[in-house]
């Protein structure tokens, strides 16, 4: 884990927001059964799935263009189908996004957010997925009862990095932005909670290089459990 005391916030954390697609919930494990489907291909297609449906959510706030979250990510599925010449049965397009529905969380998260919620700090998850797509991944996790507050973009019509969406923690907690700490495996959406005030943390699971954005989040680790050792800290 990497934090510079000169990056120590400027308030209390007193709550924390956490990203859900691809920081507590592992979208590239449906890669085994996009691999049962297209032999050879399962890692591509998981891959490209997600560029997709990440790329689909900016175009669309940009254009002033919603859809849900749920049919974003089905149209970059079939997409990303169609780009490696893979033909897709509808059952199989639809098996894959009800797995998607019940994505896996990464092998240490469950226990991080037990630990956070013992030290009775406040947990949000503050995502572009709709509502019931949410609900379904904490239920199915065994999660429901950890976080006081479910957030989706859906609220605003717009997707992330769109200030509104992080507006939607601030409200929820009634704190301003600094007092929040914002938790995210997406570099982008670690340095746009950034710019918007959060005080953030980038899980940066793959190793990946710092973005070149002129603006960089607070803190970094390789797992969510470096986020617990990172608020320890804080407490002393």
């Amino acid at each position: 884990m990497t934090a510079s005391p000169a990056n120590a916030p400027a308030a209390p954390i007193k709550a924390i927001a956490f990203d859900a697609y691809a920081t507590l919930f592992d979208v590239y494990c449906m890669e085994r059964l996009a691999e049962d489907y297209f032999p050879g291909q399962g890692r591509a297609l998981t891959t490209l799935w997600r560029q997709k449906q990440v790329e689909y959510t900016r175009v669309r706030t940009m254009s002033s263009q919603f859809k849900t979250f749920w049919e974003v990510t089905r149209d970059a599925l079939i997409y990303a189908a169609r780009a490696l010449q893979q033909p897709m049965s509808d059952s199989q397009r639809q098996h894959l996004m009800n797995q998607y529905a019940c994505l896996r969380p990464f092998p240490e998260n469950l226990a991080t957010l037990e630990a956070l919620v013992a030290m009775d700090i406040p947990l949000a998850i503050l995502s572009n997925g709709t509502a019931p797509m949410l609900d379904i991944a904490v239920k199915f996790n065994g999660m429901k009862d950890l976080f006081q507050h479910i957030l989706s973009a859906d609220t605003v019509r717009k997707f992330k990095t769109s200030p509104e969406v992080y507006q939607l923690a601030v409200d929820a907690f009634h704190l301003p932005a600094e007092e929040i700490l914002f938790v995210s495996s997406n570099a982008w959406d670690a340095c746009a909670g950034t710019w918007f005030g959060f005080h953030t943390f980038w899980v940066n699971r793959s190793d990946q290089p710092a973005e070149e954005l002129d603006i960089a989040p607070h803190a970094s680790g390789r797992e969510l459990s470096d986020v617990l050792a990172y608020v320890q800290g804080l407490y002393g």
